[in-house]
């Protein structure tokens, strides 16, 4: 599902989910237990720091009561590897650390 979300697949079939609606998905159903709701605007950031910057070490915020290796932070292929965003992931050549 995540990828047929992420490539358009299911807006060619009249169903259009903006990110926010699809990383909801992503998070409550395809994860057990279900990742909490307040992740949701992190891992966007995520998505967005690589996507469009290309850093893949972007520190993003997480939500209150969220750490990562006792951090407030997390690098952003940390938060995209932990809850299986590649799918949203623009596959380019060359990619920066910061």
């Amino acid at each position: 599902m995540a990828n047929e979300m992420a490539d358009g697949t299911l807006d060619e079939l009249g169903i259009h989910l903006d990110m926010e609606k699809q990383i909801t998905i992503q998070l409550r159903n395809n994860h057990y237990p279900p990742v909490p709701l307040s992740m949701v605007k992190p891992c966007i950031e995520a998505i967005d720091a690589v996507n469009d910057l290309g850093l893949w070490n972007a520190d993003i915020e997480l939500p209150e009561g969220i750490t990562w290796k006792g951090k407030t932070t997390a690098p952003a292929h940390a938060i995209i590897e932990a809850h299986h965003l590649t799918p949203w992931i623009i596959e380019r050549e060359v990619w920066r650390d910061e």
